[in-house]
């Protein structure tokens, strides 16, 4: 392909933008890593991968692991590559995939709440029994932040990421980018309402922890080991007071130096990891 006004260049670069990729049910997967655990997880999703000369050089493993799953790979100039990313300075590979979002009753009961998809030993499983360590983002605003937290979860080994109405988008090209092929290995819920959300973990017996700087008990004295949700909030302003009041504890992670607050995701994967570690050792 070396037409940058195609229509099918045109189609694939318009997933840039939030309403296109709701309509159309699809979303870009950049770079050499993305498009790897995308083939490599959940070549369900992947409707085909684009390379240009670069990535012919330097992905050769990573095409010829998606043209052996038979998925279609496309060759275009870098001029046409560019054109369909999102980012000023592509890495040589894209991948369109299909939304790999699930139903939370996939994710909380092991039920048909939502359409998984792929052969058995290659897709991401949500819970089949009661999930042990879940993280909730709810007003989240910056999609480093988000893609970072959820390659955090993905990383410590959570068992789902539940996201509320009002966060950024998770398909999001920057938040794509940021999770760096997480995507394709933990199950996301999306478009919760919060409130109902914790209710429902409350009643399930899953504890919802409250990370927040001012609450009254430190990240290493809450108990980690049963089940549990940390519930992060926004970027600037946390949690507002009605979802700390719903949540079961404030937890805060301690400061030793001068600095007055951690970033988001930096709190997040901190906090994850000690769940992690709590419910391993």
């Amino acid at each position: 392909m070396t037409n940058v006004k195609a229509q099918r260049v045109r189609s694939v670069a318009a997933l840039g933008r939030r309403s296109v990729r709701e309509r159309e049910g699809f979303f870009l997967a950049e770079g050499p890593q993305a498009v790897r655990e995308a083939v490599r997880f959940r070549p369900d999703a992947v409707r085909e991968v684009f390379a240009d000369d670069t990535g012919r050089d330097r992905c050769g493993e990573i095409l010829d692991a998606a043209a052996n799953r038979g998925l279609p790979v496309r060759d275009t100039s870098p001029q046409v590559l560019a054109a369909m990313c999102d980012t000023t300075t592509p890495q040589g590979v894209l991948a369109v995939c299909r939304r790999v979002d699930v139903g939370l009753d996939e994710v909380l009961d092991g039920g048909p709440g939502g359409d998984v998809g792929g052969e058995p030993e290659t897709r991401p499983e949500a819970a089949s029994v009661s999930p042990r360590l879940l993280v909730v983002l709810t007003n989240i605003r910056d999609p480093g932040n988000a893609g970072t937290v959820i390659r955090g979860a993905d990383a410590a080994g959570a068992d789902a990421v539940l996201v509320g109405t009002n966060s950024v988008d998770v398909y999001n090209p920057k938040v794509v980018r940021s999770a760096v092929g997480s995507h394709f290995h933990i199950p996301l819920v999306l478009g919760l309402d919060v409130p109902a959300l914790l209710a429902r973990l409350r009643a399930q017996g899953i504890v919802s922890f409250a990370a927040d700087g001012t609450g009254s008990v430190s990240l290493y004295d809450a108990d980690l080991e049963a089940p549990h949700a940390w519930v992060m909030g926004n970027e600037a302003w946390g949690l507002p007071a009605e979802l700390l009041d719903a949540c079961d504890q404030a937890v805060a992670v301690p400061l030793y130096g001068k600095a007055e607050s951690l970033n988001l995701a930096m709190a997040a994967t901190v906090c994850l990891f000690a769940s992690a570690r709590a419910q391993r050792d």
